[in-house]
């Protein structure tokens, strides 16, 4: 599975899904310039680590409409990105290990 980690991954979600097998790129600020050049439209999965970042699940949408957004972030998301979000997972609820095992058995 490929997969881009947006915003600053202070919870090591990134690494740990890589470890998990899957090829993982990294983004700091996720806007349709970087998105793109990261291959934003043949990705299997978008990870989101900063709310404040909420606005380029959309953005990851037009770019990648079957793309599988997970919020991996604490905080409250948008009510618009909400909807647009497959999975919402608070870092202090469950450790990055436990969400990339998860995040690998849902791909399968």
């Amino acid at each position: 599975m490929r997969v881009i980690v947006a915003g600053a991954d202070e919870r090591g979600i990134g690494e740990a899904i890589s470890a998990e097998g899957h090829e993982v790129t990294a983004v700091d600020v996720a806007d349709g310039e970087s998105l793109e050049a990261a291959g934003i439209e043949e990705m299997d999965a978008y990870v989101l680590t900063e709310m404040a970042q909420a606005t380029s699940i959309a953005v990851a949408k037009d770019h990648n409409p079957e793309i599988r957004v997970v919020v991996y972030a604490e905080g409250s998301l948008p009510d618009f990105a909400t909807r647009q979000a497959d999975l919402v997972v608070d870092p202090s609820l469950l450790d990055a290990d436990a969400v990339a095992a998860e995040f690998d058995a849902g791909a399968n």
